[in-house]
């Protein structure tokens, strides 16, 4: 971190997870090795290739909003509200004396409204030709459109956008809000991202790219990353929210402050539309960049929530840039993929994976990667996967890894917070 940056902590965090539907309740899944994994039950899926996924379990929208407000909001951004309301209570955001002009909102998605825009399609195709559409359908189905509910839900006036890099969106949205409030243009901003593919669309065309497990007569063990026989993610769907707060700023208003976030990195590939780097040269970038940034060395990183999909060569490449950025110390860090359990979450990922990662350092607990069953000889096996149960261990810094397609590489890390 240069000289003259103002530090920057986290003080609230909220998440609707296929784990539970509050952060608590997400941590908890977690911690005990739960998979959200399950046969799909938003559409007839008997079809197609993969018939399971991780869906948000019981949601109903009225029990968040009032039956009007939510015909106008698609799935993905009535995710985002309820994970940001749970934070803004967290934080005590709404408390008297905010500065509302200096509180933004970035929020992420890999693809949006989705559900919007097949319904959409579904119902002009299924008629006679006369164009009949939804005044609400482009307001429910674009990416910004979380953000800007977000922020007229509370009146928060200061930056306001969507960052959009596929599986590692939400992780630059926590790395923009970190840059701006490092900054001084901002005082805080919920930031986070939220995410509601599961839909004939989103599995149709992950299965078109053999990107998913087939799993289907296993689904809660079909998220196996590391594991020799693993054949591809899991979807996920859900959302994350974490109030990042300059320091001064919430020490006047007495808030809880949770963690301190130390940095963050990003890098590209440059090297294909959807496989990672065969050598992970960009993971390997994006590992060091965050450090440098953190100015830490790779001895302070207890624990590393990694990208980790389960699908064959993400795991290799990730796991070839841990030990080429941590060397000896790689044997003396906990790894584990939270994915296992969640499923892969894509635009939100880098949320509801960083909010496991906060976690981690004020509990001093390492997540499990669950569902291993078979080595992998292609892994150094002196390597810690934390596989099957949580880990106890005092971590001072944790680090989380994005990456989506596209190449686009994203990590941030979070420390104990000390005055």
């Amino acid at each position: 971190m240069s000289l003259g940056y103002k530090r920057v902590v986290v003080t609230g965090i909220g998440a609707i997870t296929p784990l539970g539907r509050t952060a608590p309740e997400y941590w908890e899944g977690l911690i005990n090795g739960v998979s959200g994994a399950d046969l799909i039950k938003q559409f007839d899926a008997s079809k197609f290739k993969t018939r399971f996924a991780c869906e948000v379990k019981d949601f109903n929208p009225e029990s968040y909003f009032e039956r009007k407000e939510a015909r106008k909001l698609d799935r993905y951004s009535q995710f985002a509200i309820v994970a940001a309301d749970e934070a803004v209570k967290h934080a005590n955001l709404t408390q008297e004396g905010i500065n509302h002009d200096r509180v933004g909102v970035i929020w992420a998605s890999g693809i949006g409204g989705m559900i919007t825009f097949i319904d959409e399609m579904r119902n002009f195709f299924s008629g006679d030709g006369t164009p009949r559409f939804n005044p609400f359908f482009i307001p429910k189905m674009i990416l910004d459109i979380a953000a800007g509910h977000i922020s007229m839900r509370y009146g928060f006036r200061g930056p306001n956008f969507c960052t959009v890099s596929a599986c590692a969106s939400s992780t630059n949205a926590l790395i923009d809000a970190l840059t701006y409030v490092r900054l001084g243009v901002a005082d805080a901003i919920i930031c986070g991202g939220s995410e509601a593919v599961i839909t004939e669309a989103g599995i149709g065309g992950f299965n078109a790219m053999k990107a998913l497990s087939e799993r289907n007569n296993e689904p809660a063990i079909a998220s196996r990353p590391f594991d020799l026989n693993r054949d591809g993610f899991v979807m996920g769907e859900g959302g994350g929210a974490i109030i990042v707060e300059e320091y001064e700023h919430a020490k006047r208003r007495g808030a809880n402050i949770l963690v301190e976030i130390a940095g963050g990195g990003m890098s590209a590939d440059a090297h294909h539309l959807t496989a990672p780097h065969p050598e992970g040269l960009g993971a390997f970038n994006v590992m060091k960049n965050a450090l440098a940034d953190a100015n830490m060395k790779p001895e302070d990183i207890q624990y590393i929530n990694v990208h980790g999909t389960s699908t064959p060569l993400g795991d290799i490449s990730e796991v070839t840039a841990i030990q080429r950025v941590f060397g000896e110390h790689a044997y003396n860090v906990n790894i584990s993929s939270t994915k296992s359990m969640t499923g892969h979450l894509l635009g939100a990922a880098g949320a509801v994976e960083g909010i496991a990662a906060i976690y981690s350092v004020i509990n001093d607990t390492c997540p499990p990667t669950i569902n291993h069953f078979t080595d992998d000889p292609v892994f150094d096996p002196r390597l810690n996967f934390t596989f099957t149960n949580a880990q106890k261990r005092t971590i001072n810094a944790a680090l989380s890894n994005t990456f989506g397609f596209g190449g686009h590489n994203a990590s941030i890390i979070f420390k104990k917070f000390r005055e």
